[in-house]
Parts: structure tokens; C-alpha cells; sequence
């Protein structure tokens, strides 16, 4: 009885205020809200290939001009223990009390910015997590360009050694297994200033890894001498002045090319803007001598200790010997020493001594001097 009386029942009202539409129209309005919501998501990634590309492309100058081991993170954290340390002591104090670790921290920190001014804002404008990415990215760009400059001086230093020192055999471009110590020319190049490797006890010594002759970041090694020749008595005398550094910057920072063209001084291509340049790149020509060093060793893949040998130390040190000058005379010699490098590198810039006399002088200011004239003659003569 129920159940007949249940199935008679009147079906229950339809509450939804429902408007009934064609299943297709449903479905291609479902469609177009999951193409509107893909391309969102495009439009996302590629905001985030495109920052990914900035970041890479604009970390690639991070080791050249900034810091070569110094992680970003540590030199932005020295930057910021000082500002929060001078807001509680005085500037003195702020100073005395850090270590000299700090300081070259905080002197690289001052080159990073200077070569990505927008460094500092930016970071103040993300959350940690994007700052964390956007570091990782830095970095990525930092040691893709480190290693791009690794092997472009792996094979010109080995054409450059062949050229001016014509080994027997010739060193190969590509194999640097029979570099190092056991080449007697890449020998020479590497050896410390204070021993002579044609003495047969100082290279057997050497070669041997013997107590009394340690090859380490403590020595300034031959290659870096003008002429590869040190003077016991100065040593400071002909020290960063070598032709193969010079080869090495120019090929970095100009052109490959441009390395075999070292009479005079530079090519002086945009004189002005190098020169200006040129001024902030101390640490770049640091880099270089330790990538040419790498070169010219046995060992087949960048690290930072090669046997006895430091790079981190020795890059530390030629960044003191630039920064850390004892006195006044020292400061002198140093400046003289990167007005050097700018002329050979990147050339002369002359044009602060064009005055207008000079000027007035010159063939585009006397060529339109005498236009001037014969059309001031023809219309004398007309009238």
C-alpha cells in the first residue's frame, strides 16, 4: 500500500531557480575559462623564463667584477651587520672592530652594487623566497661566465705559450695533462719568483713536491712578470706587467682578437666608456691571473686547491696587494699600475684636451669657415 502510494507521489519542486541551457554551450563556456586559465599560466612561465634570463645574464658580472669565491649571500649579510652595528656604536668603532675578512667582504659587497645598482632595492622589495631565487639565479649566470672565460683561456693560453716560446712538442689546445710542472715552458711560467727553474735541483725539487720547494699561493709566480723575469732585490718592479696578462684581459674583455695586438696602447674602441669602465674592474684583472695560472697548470678542471697551491689565498692576495698598499708611495705605484692596464687594454682618452683653440683648428671647423667665406663672396659679387 506504501509503495503504491509512493510511487504516486508528485516529484518535489525544483528550488534551484535554475535556468536549463544546451550541454554544448556549457560545455564551451567549461572550455574557454580552461584556455583562459592555460594561458595565465604561460603568461606566468614566461615571466619567470624572462627573469630567469635577466638574472643569469646579469650575474655573468658578478665574478668578474665583484667577488670570485665570495658567495653573494655573505656580502650582502656583511653589508647589512654593518648598518645594524653603526646604529649602535660610532663610525670609529664600527670600523676598528672589523676583521680584515669583513672588510674584503664589504669592499666586494661595494663592487656588486656598483655593478648591479639595482641590487639593493630589489632585494628590499621581494620575500625571502624570491630573494633566495633570484640569488640562485645570480649565481648561475656567475659561474656560467667564469667557466665560459675558463675554457676560452684553456686553449688561446696554450696558442699564445706555442707562439712566444715555441715548445718541443707544441702544447695541445685541448689536452692539459702534459701542462703544469712536467712542461718545462709551463714549468718556467709557474715557477716562483724566488727560485730559478733552470736550476736542475730547484725544478727536480719542484717536480718532486720535495719540503724545500713548495709551490703555494705564497709566491708570485714568473708569468706574471714583464719578460718573465723577477728582481730578487724589488720584487714589486715589473709584477703584473707580463704580456701574457695582458693577452689574457684583452681577450676577456674586448676580443680574442684584439689579444695579438699589443704594440701601443689599446685599441680604443669606445675610449670613453671603457676608460670609465676600466676603473672598476681591479678585481677583473685578479681573475685573469688566476685563470691564466689554471691554464697553464695540469689540472683539468677549475678547484680551488691544486697540490700545495690556494686559489682563494692567492686570489686574496693580489687583491691586498691593490688595496691594501702600505702608505702613500705604494698608493702611487698601484694607481700608475691600473693607468697601465687601462692604455693597454682599452686604450688612450685624449678628448679632455680639445679645447675650442684646438678645435677651431681642425678640418670640420675650417671647412665650414671657408664655406662661409666664398658664400659671403658670391653674394658680394652678385650685388
Amino acid at each position: 500500500m506504501s509503495v503504491s502510494s509512493n510511487s504516486s507521489r508528485s516529484p518535489l519542486p525544483d528550488n534551484s531557480q535554475r535556468v536549463p541551457t544546451s550541454p554544448q554551450a556549457r560545455a564551451k563556456r567549461k572550455i574557454a575559462t580552461l584556455i583562459e586559465e592555460v594561458e595565465l599560466l604561460k603568461q606566468d612561465k614566461a615571466t619567470k623564463q624572462r627573469k630567469t634570463i635577466y638574472y643569469v645574464a646579469q650575474g655573468r658580472a658578478i665574478r668578474r667584477l665583484a667577488a670570485l669565491y665570495s658567495p653573494i649571500e655573505d656580502l650582502i649579510a656583511e653589508n647589512d651587520r654593518r648598518c645594524e652595528h653603526e646604529d649602535s656604536v660610532s663610525t670609529l668603532e664600527s670600523v676598528l672592530s672589523s676583521s680584515y675578512r669583513q672588510d674584503r667582504l664589504q669592499r666586494s659587497y661595494v663592487e656588486l652594487v656598483k655593478a648591479l645598482p639595482w641590487i639593493h632595492d630589489k632585494i628590499a622589495s621581494i620575500d625571502d623566497e624570491e630573494s633566495e631565487d633570484m640569488l640562485r639565479k645570480l649565481k648561475r649566470g656567475a659561474d656560467s661566465a667564469r667557466g665560459d672565460d675558463t675554457g676560452t683561456l684553456k686553449e688561446l693560453v696554450a696558442s699564445w705559450v706555442n707562439i712566444e716560446f715555441r715548445p718541443n712538442p707544441l702544447i695541445s689546445a685541448s689536452d692539459k695533462h702534459h701542462r703544469g710542472f712536467v712542461n718545462d715552458i709551463c714549468g718556467k711560467l709557474l715557477c716562483p719568483a724566488e727560485w730559478c727553474w733552470d736550476d736542475p735541483v730547484v725544478k727536480a725539487g719542484i717536480r718532486d713536491r720535495t719540503t724545500a720547494y713548495i709551490v703555494s699561493e705564497n709566491s708570485w709566480p714568473l708569468f706574471m712578470y714583464q719578460n718573465c723575469a723577477a728582481i730578487a732585490g724589488n720584487l714589486e718592479h715589473g709584477l703584473m706587467k707580463s704580456k701574457l696578462l695582458v693577452m689574457g684581459l684583452k681577450a676577456l674583455f674586448t676580443s680574442p682578437s684584439s689579444a695579438n695586438e699589443l704594440d701601443g696602447d689599446g685599441q680604443g674602441t669606445d675610449i670613453i666608456e671603457n676608460n670609465r669602465r676600466a676603473r672598476r674592474q681591479d678585481q677583473a684583472k685578479v681573475k685573469t691571473f688566476l685563470q691564466i695560472r689554471f691554464a697553464l697548470s695540469s689540472i683539468t678542471s677549475w678547484r680551488t686547491i691544486d697540490g700545495d697551491f690556494d686559489y682563494e689565498m692567492f686570489w686574496n692576495n693580489i687583491v691586498d696587494f691593490f688595496e691594501d698598499a702600505p702608505g702613500p708611495a705604494a698608493r702611487a705605484r698601484v694607481n700608475e699600475l691600473l693607468e697601465w692596464w687601462t692604455r693597454k687594454v682599452f686604450g688612450r682618452n685624449h678628448r679632455q684636451d680639445l679645447t675650442s683653440d684646438v678645435v677651431s683648428q681642425m678640418s670640420v671647423r675650417t671647412l665650414a669657415a671657408q664655406r662661409l667665406a666664398m658664400e659671403d663672396a658670391a653674394f658680394d659679387s652678385d650685388s
